[in-house]
C-alpha cells in the first residue's frame, strides 16, 4: 500500500480520506489517500482511527484478502457491498483498540470522535431523505452535535444527499459483525478463535450481511462438531 495526497483537480470535493483498490492484475499497489485540501478541518486526533479503517487492518487488508481469493468467482472478488466493506472499516477501528493501539488518549479521543461522526450520520441520512430536511439543516446537525468543521459538514452533507443510505450503510455493517462476533463467542465459549472468525468474514470476499450471518453459522456449527 502506498500513501498519496489526493490530487488538486478533484481535493477541494473530495473525502478528508479514502482507500482505492489495486487492479486485478496487481500492477500497482493499492492507494491510501489523504485530502491536503483545508488541514484546518483534519484534527490531527484522527488520523490514527484513519489509517486503519483505511489500511491496516481496514480496507487494505479486506479488498487484497478478496482479490487473491482463487476459489471464488471474479464477481465476487470485486464486486462491493457497502455494509460489509464500510462495516469491516469501523470495525477496524474498534478492532485496533483492542489490539493495543490508540495509546495516545487524543487518538483515542478522535476515534470516538468519529464514532460519534458516524451516528449523527444516520440521524442527517434519516432527516434528508425521509423527513425532508433541507441542505443547510442536515449541516447545521453535524456542525451542532460533532466536532467537525463546518466545511468538513457541507461536504459531507452533499454526499449523503447524492448517496441516501450510503453512510448508514457503514453503522449497520459494524453493528452486524460486532453482533456475529458475539454469536459465535457465546455458542463456542473457549473454542472460539478470533483468528478463526476473521478469516470467515473475509475469505469469501465482500457479500450481503444475511450472507455472511449464514458463513458465520457455519463456522460455528463445524467448530462445535470437530474435535
Amino acid at each position: 500500500m502506498i500513501v498519496k495526497r489526493v490530487e488538486a483537480y478533484r481535493e477541494q470535493s473530495a473525502g478528508k480520506a479514502f482507500y482505492q483498490s489495486p487492479p486485478p492484475d496487481g500492477s500497482r499497489p493499492g492507494i491510501y489517500y489523504a485530502n491536503l485540501y483545508d488541514m484546518d478541518s483534519m484534527p490531527t486526533t484522527d488520523l490514527e482511527a484513519l489509517a486503519f479503517h483505511e489500511g491496516l487492518p481496514g480496507h487494505h487488508l479486506q479488498r487484497s484478502i478478496s482479490a487473491e481469493l482463487g476459489d471464488v468467482p471474479d464477481f465476487q472478488r470485486h464486486t462491493s457491498f457497502t455494509a460489509f466493506s464500510e462495516g469491516w472499516g469501523l470495525y477496524s477501528e474498534y478492532l485496533a483498540r483492542e489490539m493495543g493501539f490508540y495509546q495516545d488518549p487524543y487518538s483515542n479521543f478522535g476515534r470516538l470522535a468519529m464514532e460519534l461522526w458516524r451516528a449523527a450520520r444516520l440521524v442527517v441520512d434519516t432527516g434528508l431523505h425521509h423527513k425532508q430536511w433541507s441542505r443547510e439543516q442536515a449541516v447545521a446537525y453535524l456542525v451542532a452535535n460533532t466536532p467537525n468543521a463546518e466545511y468538513d459538514c457541507q461536504r459531507a452533507i452533499e454526499r449523503y444527499i447524492a448517496m441516501p443510505g450510503q453512510a448508514t450503510a457503514y453503522m449497520i455493517g459494524k453493528l452486524r459483525i460486532v453482533e456475529l462476533r458475539e454469536l459465535a463467542q457465546e455458542a463456542l465459549g473457549d473454542r472460539f478463535d478470533i483468528r478463526a472468525f476473521h478469516d470467515a468474514v473475509l475469505g469469501s470476499g465482500a457479500v450481503p450481511l444475511d450472507q455472511l450471518e449464514a458463513t458465520i453459522q457455519t463456522l460455528i456449527q463445524t467448530t462445535l462438531a470437530s474435535r
